[in-house]
C-alpha cells in the first residue's frame, strides 16, 4: 500500500522577518537612487510583494527610507564594534580596527550608498532625525570602544566622511596628484 503524500508545510515569516527581507532588498533599489528617485513600486517589486503590503510594513516612503538609513548605521555600528572588540582583545589599536572595518563596508555600494543618499535628503526632519540618531549611535560605540580625546573622535569622523567622498569617486582608480593626496596622504 502506498503512503499517502506528505503535505508540505508552510511556514509563514513574521511581520519582523518580511521587514527585515523587505530592508535587505530595498537597500538594493534605494541605493543608487534616494528618497526622491525611488518608488514605492520598484521596492515592491524587488521585494516580490505588493505595494499595498509594502505600505502596510512602512506607511511611507519616507518612513521606508528611514527604516533602510537605520539599517544601514547598524551594520556599520556592528562592523565597528566588532572590529573593537576584536582588536581589544588581540592587543591591536582600536581606533585602527574600527577604521578597516569601516573601509572595508565602503566597499559594499549599498551601505556607501545609502548613507550618502541620506544626507542628501536630510532637508526631510525624519531623515535629518535618522541621520543625527545614526551618527549619536555611532559616536557612542566609538567613545566606549576607544577611550580617545574629543579632538580625535571628531577627526575619526572627518576622515570617515572624507573616505565616503572617495569611495563615491572611487579616487583609488585616479592617479592624478590631487586624488592621490586624498587617498593616500601621510604624515
Amino acid at each position: 500500500m502506498a503512503k499517502p503524500a506528505k503535505k508540505s508545510v508552510r511556514t509563514l515569516s513574521t511581520a519582523d522577518e518580511r521587514r527585515e527581507d523587505v530592508l535587505r532588498t530595498a537597500m538594493k533599489v534605494v541605493g543608487p537612487r534616494g528618497l526622491y528617485g525611488t518608488s514605492t513600486m520598484d521596492v515592491a517589486a524587488a521585494a516580490g510583494i505588493s505595494q499595498a503590503y509594502l505600505f502596510r510594513l512602512f506607511p511611507t516612503k519616507t518612513e521606508l527610507f528611514v527604516a533602510v538609513l537605520g539599517r544601514s548605521f547598524k551594520r556599520i555600528e556592528d562592523a565597528m564594534s566588532e572590529a573593537g572588540a576584536s582588536a581589544r582583545a588581540q592587543g591591536r589599536p582600536v581606533r585602527d580596527a574600527m577604521a578597516e572595518a569601516y573601509t572595508d563596508l565602503l566597499r559594499d555600494p549599498e551601505v556607501l550608498l545609502t548613507q550618502l543618499q541620506g544626507q542628501a535628503a536630510a532637508t526631510e526632519p525624519a531623515v535629518r532625525d535618522a541621520l543625527r540618531h545614526g551618527f549619536r549611535m555611532l559616536y557612542e560605540m566609538v567613545e566606549r570602544e576607544w577611550p580617545a580625546s574629543p579632538v580625535e573622535v571628531q577627526a575619526f569622523f572627518a576622515h570617515g566622511m572624507l573616505c565616503n567622498v572617495i569611495a563615491a569617486m572611487q579616487l583609488g582608480d585616479l592617479h592624478d596628484r590631487w586624488a592621490e593626496v586624498l587617498t593616500n596622504a601621510e604624515g
